[in-house]
Order: C-alpha cells, then sequence, then structure tokens
C-alpha cells in the first residue's frame, strides 16, 4: 500500500533529522553563474541542489550524513514572496524543502512527479505551519514547476 503525502513526509521528515544539508542564501548573479555552469541554463533560477552523492550509501556509523548542498538566490526569492503575497521566510522555508527534496532524488520532469513532489513539499510545510505554497493566489511556480 502506498504511502499517502502526510505518512510520507513523516517517514521523510525522520530520515532527514539524521542528515545534513548546506544551505546558502547568496545573490542571484552567483546563481545564475552556477545555473549556467552546472546545469547549462543562462538563466537565473531560485533554487540549485548539488548532491553530495550519487548512490544511496548506507547510513553513517555516526553523525548526521551529508547529502549536499542547497543554494537559494535571495533577490529571486524576495520577488516571488512579494509577487505570490508570502512572507520571504515562507518562501524560503518552501524552496529550502524543495532542493532538499532533490537531494533526496526527488524530480519533476514530469506531471505525475511534479505532483508527487509537490504533495511531498506541502506536507512537510504542514510541519511547519506553513500554508500550501501550490495554492491561490499563486498562478506562476517559475522554477518550481
Amino acid at each position: 500500500m502506498a504511502l499517502g503525502a502526510g505518512s510520507a513526509a513523516t517517514s521523510l521528515a525522520d530520515q532527514v533529522a539524521r542528515m545534513e544539508v548546506s544551505v546558502l542564501l547568496t545573490d542571484d548573479a552567483t546563481v545564475h553563474g552556477l545555473n549556467r555552469q552546472y546545469r547549462g541554463q543562462d538563466k537565473p533560477t531560485n533554487v540549485l541542489s548539488f548532491a553530495a552523492l550519487d548512490a544511496s550509501p548506507p547510513p553513517p556509523a555516526y553523525g548526521p550524513l551529508l547529502l549536499g548542498d542547497v543554494v537559494i538566490a535571495y533577490e529571486t526569492t524576495a520577488a516571488e514572496a512579494a509577487r505570490d503575497g508570502k512572507t520571504i521566510p515562507q518562501h524560503l522555508s518552501h524552496l529550502v524543502v524543495h532542493g532538499v527534496l532533490h537531494l533526496l532524488g526527488h524530480e519533476h520532469e514530469n506531471d505525475a512527479e511534479a505532483e508527487a513532489m509537490e504533495a511531498l513539499e506541502t506536507a512537510l510545510l504542514a510541519t511547519l505551519g506553513i500554508a500550501d505554497p501550490y495554492a491561490s493566489p499563486v498562478t506562476d511556480h517559475g522554477d518550481l514547476q
């Protein structure tokens, strides 16, 4: 039986509690350069994820498992938050969750993957008291879709 988004989010939150992620909040120019260098996309974006591992290794004997890096463009984040009627902390939280899900292997290359990832994001953010980031009045999710 498949886990619902809420159950999957709880299980995921338990796993992430034993993992470490580096988060860099930087300017749009830096993120644009990273996007061009590592993804071949010569445009700015709101969040990038760089996995430290290519596959799922066994859990470390001690200490947290380093998943990788999440890089967030502050100016883009602030503009998107203003456009969508969110606070900057709410939107930053969403982007961190989105980036960590990428580090855990989640993708949104097709509609089914996007729906599953959005459901997980929404469930995880709900545990933090943050409303569904995909609910109205949001009309464009930028690179999150």
